[in-house]
């Protein structure tokens, strides 16, 4: 790797308008594609940052947790084979394993030297994020605020080791990884209107369990229906404000003060370790078939070869096993909200609004240089964001598009995705030094919001500070033409591990 000074780094960074910068070839050995980020003024300054701190200590990761800058990051995805038109970074990006978190990358199905690579789906396969409405305002959950985050935190598992409620044994198992949500269908944990409302309606049918490692289905029968620690959460929130009043009306959001319910988490440990098995076998194939890469994080395989093919596979049936994860917390919700209110989840109209994965690697159609291609698009910490009349999002959405919605400009610049949330400003490991866990709960009680946490001091790592303003990485998104406010969501309420 060549040393340069934070002058010769930033000669290779060149703005393209407001809220656009491009990464010219030579920024990093052997690009095939520039890279090409969105940030607004205060986002910019932290990605520039950190790469003036890397170049003042020679090329050495210290201080990012071993990871290399996420402009490093992006420029060394742009060196891999088989990429086409440019390594994307969203507004939100920030340094994660080989990939940056929100870095997206397109690989043509047709070149025989293309790649896919576990680093640019993340170890929690298919981590995601959904939404739940219901007919509730902040008047009617105000005075039962404490008692409803405590029957939520009850009936959903949550924290490190925590071990789902949802009966399942090792058939239910393999029936999940190859089924996702029609499982939780056919068991009735799901309502069969959920299916529409779910990203791939919540099921990817290359799935195959024999590809999943035993020891990965023994870390995941224990933890189906939990919601786990980090960054994952249950959140009841209050709808803030309406920026589209029709989109916001398809989802059944209907004025401002309605509660919704949204819910974010993933694979749990059956995704870490179908990656972690993937890594192992892709550092073996990449060997035999002479595949270079600028950082071996960035670990491979042609995606027909039998390693590329296996992961694939097995990554499907993760993202199957957290679409039945998910599915499983909501019907836990719904029973939380019903017990609470003395109602029914049906009467209460707790009906998903939209399903979306932030965290996985799918064949998708899109333009290049004027013609279609078959793409296999890593979204790592990024959401797909297709536009109206996209033969992929609901009949309920076609007019709006699809929940994040999307301008027409996102298909052409950034293969239909968009941000996930605020991405880090802090590393863990400095919130954890720089932040007290008191002072942060006392802050979100300030605003509020009633907390419930099973580890109180992992707070800190996913305390406001850590992370970006969320308005303004959205509000950038906006700015670039790739995705359009509908809602702003408040939290009255939060549910962590």
């Amino acid at each position: 790797m060549v040393v340069r000074t934070y002058e010769e780094e930033c000669k290779y960074v060149k703005q393209v308008d407001g809220t656009c910068y491009r990464i010219d070839k030579g920024f990093v050995d052997n690009m095939r594609v520039p890279g090409v980020f969105y940030v607004n003024q205060q986002i910019k300054e932290l990605l520039f940052d950190e790469l003036k701190q890397f170049s003042k200590t020679s090329g050495a990761a210290a201080g990012m947790g071993g990871f290399l800058p996420a402009m490093k990051q992006l420029a060394n995805v742009a060196a891999l084979p088989g990429i086409v038109g440019k390594s994307i970074a969203l507004p939100d990006v920030h340094a994660g394993y080989g990939f940056a978190i929100g870095n997206v990358a397109a690989f043509d199905m047709s070149d025989p030297e293309a790649v896919v690579s576990p680093g640019g789906v993340g170890f929690d396969i298919n981590c995601g994020v959904r939404l739940i409405r219901t007919n509730l305002f902040e008047k009617d959950v105000e005075p039962v605020k404490e008692k409803l985050a405590q029957a939520v935190f009850d009936h959903i598992p949550v924290g490190v080791g925590s071990q789902g409620i949802i009966p399942t044994n090792s058939n239910d198992l393999e029936e999940a990884l190859e089924m996702g949500i029609d499982w939780s269908l056919r068991e009735g944990y799901s309502w069969p209107e959920d299916k529409e409302h779910c990203e791939e309606y919540g099921r990817m049918l290359q799935a195959d369990p024999r590809k999943v490692s035993s020891r990965a289905k023994k870390r995941g029968l224990p933890q189906l229906g939990t919601l786990g620690a980090g960054n994952h959460y249950a959140e009841i929130q209050v709808v803030d404000e309406i920026f589209d009043a029709r989109a916001a009306s398809q989802m059944g959001i209907e004025e401002k003060g309605q509660v919704v319910v949204m819910i974010h988490s993933g694979s749990r440990g059956l995704g870490h370790q179908v990656a972690t098995d993937a890594l192992t076998a892709m550092d073996k194939a990449m060997d035999r078939d002479n595949i270079r890469t600028n950082d071996r994080q960035l670990s491979c395989a042609r995606i027909d070869s039998q390693e590329g093919q296996d992961y694939l596979a097995a990554m499907a049936a993760a993202a199957n096993y957290a679409w039945v994860n998910r599915s499983s917390m909501t019907f836990l919700v719904r029973q939380a909200f019903a017990k609470v209110f003395q109602s029914t989840p049906d009467d209460l109209d707790m009906h998903l609004i939209y399903d979306v994965s932030h965290n996985i690697a799918k064949v998708e159609e899109h333009m290049v240089d004027g013609n279609i291609k078959k793409l296999l698009v890593h979204r790592k910490g990024s959401t797909r964001a297709f536009p109206p009349h996209h033969p992929l999002i609901p009949v309920d959405y076609q007019f709006t598009g699809q929940p994040v919605l999307i301008g027409p400009a996102g298909m052409e610049e950034t293969f239909g995705s968009t941000c996930h949330g605020a991405g880090r400003a802090l590393s863990r490991n400095k919130s954890r030094n720089n932040l007290d866990y008191k002072d942060v709960l006392q802050v979100l009680q300030d605003k509020g919001i009633a907390i419930r946490v099973a580890s109180p001091k992992l707070v800190m790592e996913e305390a406001p500070e850590s992370y970006k303003d969320v308005t303004q990485v959205v509000d950038t998104c906006q700015a670039a033409g790739i995705s359009n406010k509908v809602v702003k969501l408040r939290p009255i309420a939060v549910i962590k591990g």
